[in-house]
């Protein structure tokens, strides 16, 4: 028997998320790049797939370091967020959901990846991972005490 079919467009809409997150899985990690299979970071991931379902990039993009462990400075990675996605509660995301980490108190957040199964039972995370490249992993209990901010992508864009 076939699982029921969801009449909730943000259901639908984080099942083409996913469906192109999965996709990407084996492109090699490279700083600044998002190009599915020849390379990617973790930002470039979300970039990849925003162009995906929605064509051109929402806005240029600055340089960025390399450098996880800089202090201080912006939220820039999660203020971009707010501006193109919707913010909701970690607690309530979903496959398909975007999360942001912050890999210590008092740094900026530096990473992002889409959430591929449920926080409830056997959370796992599609991510870029810097020597590694777009894998899925367990989101072990270390990496859910980093979320940050989680995010949903919009039904649409203009």
């Amino acid at each position: 028997m076939a699982a029921p079919v969801s009449s909730d467009p943000m259901d639908t809409r984080r099942g083409a998320v996913l469906d192109e997150t999965r996709r990407w899985i084996g492109t090699p990690y490279r700083h600044q790049a998002s190009c599915r299979g020849a390379g990617s970071d973790c930002l470039g991931l979300l970039r990849g797939i925003w162009r995906a379902l929605y064509g051109a990039e929402p806005e240029a993009l600055p340089a960025y370091s390399a450098d996880w462990a800089e202090t201080g400075g912006r939220e820039t990675l999660i203020e971009a967020g707010r501006r193109w996605l919707f913010e909701i509660s970690p607690e309530t995301a979903k496959p398909g959901d975007v999360l942001v980490f912050r890999w210590r108190n008092g740094v900026p957040a530096k990473h992002v990846g889409i959430l591929s199964a449920s926080l409830q039972n056997a959370p796992r995370l599609i991510h870029a991972y810097e020597r590694v490249g777009v894998i899925e992993s367990p989101l072990v209990p270390s990496w859910q005490r980093r979320i940050a901010a989680s995010f949903t992508f919009p039904k649409e864009h203009d």
